[in-house]
């Protein structure tokens, strides 16, 4: 576990979208990490940055990638060795297999390769050991390069919430609700006379996903391959009026059920995988417990650990499942360009880019 000698060039593809500059801001100054290109459409590539992209939030985009000229997302365009994928999932399946084709590490956002059987889903402190899947789906696959994949924004705030618990009591049942903010959409997003003073009760897949990425984040790896977690999951998902940060009311059954006390004490305790503990990007905290009755707020707590922590508050007693708690976090930064982030901090701390 060491820092690179030098910091490595990145790419990010997919850059003038919402995720695609939440990359740029986390890579702003990063100690292993230098964003040399920044890629995007064909309608963006081959204008400069601060003409194809509108900057969404404060400020305006950082001087020097301002001024730089957007480039086509493909290899022969791209040379960093690793990219960042914020790519739509309607162009991502293709571009991001010709970048691993091609010898590069892809640390992708989009859903197309997350549940492949060769490719690794990973939240940094939660199965870190899943990376070891990339020898398998380079032996499979052909190719030189890899693809590391980050989960669904509201389910990694689940399965960050949950994973203190399932290493210590094995989850058997989940029911859980998300109250997910517009960003998670994109810009622009959902209208404005749909979403004020609404919820939407509808996301499309975003239910399947939190029930399937769930089992295989809390899975196994043996013999080189994922045996998903056995639990059963139920997911609704809606759209609030509320711009960062995924709220998830969750209750669960344990085989060995805990008492509030006991759970509170073990997310308290827990500080994830020992691998990711130390990474430029970490949170002291990965999840941080709240005794307030009425917390997490997106409004107050979204930005917990930087945005990467996750935040979760009234661990109660529930009469159908055993126990029930609010889970809180960013979903820009924890759930989208931050995870991937770590992941890639990860897989250089591990040893896995050596050579670049």
């Amino acid at each position: 576990m060491s820092a690179p000698r030098d910091r490595i060039p990145v790419a990010v593809l997919g850059a003038t979208g919402a995720v695609g500059q939440a990359f740029i801001r986390l890579l702003q100054d990063h100690p292993w990490f230098d964003l040399v290109e920044v890629a995007a459409s064909e309608r963006s590539a081959g204008k400069r940055y601060r003409d194809a992209a509108r900057w969404i939030g404060e400020g305006n985009a950082p001087e020097s990638i301002a001024s730089r000229m957007v480039l086509a997302c493909d290899p022969a365009a791209v040379s960093a060795p690793i990219v960042f994928s914020a790519l739509d999932s309607s162009v991502a399946g293709e571009a991001e297999a010709a970048f691993a084709r091609a010898g590069r590490f892809v640390v992708s956002n989009a859903k197309n390769y997350r549940m492949e059987r060769d490719v690794p889903l990973v939240v940094a402190e939660v199965n870190p050991t899943h990376l070891d899947l990339i020898e398998v789906q380079r032996k499979n696959r052909g190719w030189k390069g890899a693809i590391v994949t980050n989960g669904n924004c509201s389910t990694i705030v689940a399965v960050l919430a949950l994973a203190p618990l399932h290493e210590r009591y094995r989850l058997k049942r989940l029911f859980v609700t998300t109250l997910q903010a517009v960003s998670g959409a994109g810009y622009p997003g959902v209208p404005s006379l749909d979403i004020l003073g609404n919820v939407v009760p509808f996301i499309r897949e975003e239910e399947e996903k939190l029930e399937t990425e769930s089992r295989k984040m809390l899975g196994v790896l043996s013999n080189g391959a994922v045996s998903d977690a056995s639990f059963g999951v139920s997911a609704h998902c809606n759209r609030v009026a509320v711009e960062n940060g995924h709220t998830i009311c969750i209750s669960a059954e344990f085989e060995t059920q805990p008492s509030p006390e006991d759970a509170i004490a073990a997310l308290g305790a827990w500080r994830g995988a020992e691998d990711a503990r130390t990474l430029p990007s970490s949170p002291a905290h990965p999840v941080i417990v709240t005794l307030d009755e009425d917390r997490p707020q997106p409004r107050r707590d979204v930005n917990a650990g930087g945005g990467h922590s996750v935040v979760v508050g009234r661990v109660r007693k529930d009469a159908l499942f055993g126990l029930k708690m609010v889970a809180m976090g960013h979903n820009v930064v924890r759930g989208a360009a931050g995870a991937a982030l770590l992941n890639a901090e990860l897989l250089v701390a591990r040893g896995m880019m050596n050579g670049l």
